[in-house]
């Protein structure tokens, strides 16, 4: 009987148990580097709706936008909060760019690598009734276009730039990058004719490419995107070549993923990588990839930082050949 007793306590501890060796004791900050409604917003409320949904957390997750300083102002901010478990930081490739461009005294390696979620895709996108239908067909109009073909992107010295900076550098061809507030911003100017094209991913063009105001040329990454549900002018992302196909090499594709502050314990940094890791089995995550035409990629631990380190030095060497490093 006493065994029985034992036996049946051990299996009462163990249910009673809490799941993980720590856990958020109030609410969460997820500190977007950017302002409402951009991608990284998009993807930070994604996940707050999610994360609520399936009782992922015990604390609620509050989304906090931080845009100033091209994202520094996030980055300074996660940096100061060291120690502190109930911050995270959403990020893209600005993570290296915005330090190296302006010489922040900011670096990744002053934060915790929690995991990376997916990597965004890049295309070469016309005005919707321009007459080049490929990019071929772009860029033998812009050898000869006087002035030079304009290129629409959010912000300066950021993906964008490098993106037009590289195209220019591989074709031969002389384009005026001009840089706006936003990747919607760049799409308004873009379906108005006041630029030539833009290199915005999925979510900034979808709506002008559903309206007709806007088409892709190709897609700047090494393979097609795996979606075929139709989503404009009975084609699908699939649908879309890539660069490579039409005789560019460059690739482009940029991280999406969460930092924490720095010197979190092993135990606080480990539930939010098994918080996320099951965020992105949801269905919700699943639609919104599809949704936004990001490419499934979680990583965390050495692999996670294994990518950022060389992503990290993919970067500064682009940087370096576009003049975008400071000098002094």
């Amino acid at each position: 009987m006493k065994q029985l007793f034992a036996a049946a306590c051990a299996v009462a501890c163990v249910t009673a148990a809490p799941a993980y060796a720590w856990e958020p004791t109030k609410p969460i900050e997820i500190v977007v580097p950017f302002g409402p409604g951009g991608a990284s917003d998009q993807m930070a409320r994604t996940l707050q709706g999610l994360i609520q949904k399936h009782s992922l957390s015990p604390q609620p997750v509050i989304v906090v936008n931080k845009p100033a300083a091209a994202g520094g102002e996030a980055m300074m901010d996660i940096q100061k909060s060291a120690r502190d478990p109930h911050k995270l930081l959403t990020t893209s490739s600005g993570i290296y760019m915005t330090p190296l461009s302006t010489k922040m005294p900011v670096n990744w390696r002053d934060f915790t690598p929690v995991a990376m979620l997916a990597q965004d895709e890049f295309l070469i996108w016309a005005q919707g009734s321009a007459p080049y239908k490929t990019l071929t067909e772009f860029i033998e109009a812009a050898k000869t276009a006087s002035p030079p073909f304009k290129i629409g992107g959010a912000g300066s010295k950021r993906e964008d730039d490098l993106i037009t900076f590289a195209l220019g550098a591989e074709t031969g061809v002389k384009f005026a990058y001009i840089p706006y507030k936003s990747g919607g911003e760049t799409s308004t100017q873009l379906a108005g004719g006041h630029i030539q094209a833009s290199t915005g991913n999925p979510s900034e063009e979808i709506g002008s490419f559903k309206g007709g105001t806007a088409k892709p040329l190709c897609l700047l990454s090494e393979k097609r995107m795996r979606y075929t549900t139709k989503v404009a002018n009975d084609m699908s992302w699939s649908d879309v070549p890539t660069c490579g196909e039409q005789g560019v090499k460059f690739t482009y594709n940029m991280l999406r993923g969460i930092f924490m502050p720095g010197r979190v314990t092993p135990e606080q940094q480990a539930f939010y990588v098994d918080m996320f890791k099951k965020a992105v089995e949801t269905p919700e995550w699943k639609d919104y990839l599809e949704r936004s035409g990001l490419l499934p990629d979680f990583r965390d631990g050495k692999p996670f930082e294994e990518f950022l380190t060389a992503d990290e030095a993919k970067h500064k060497e682009l940087m370096g050949k576009a003049g975008f490093l400071p000098t002094n």
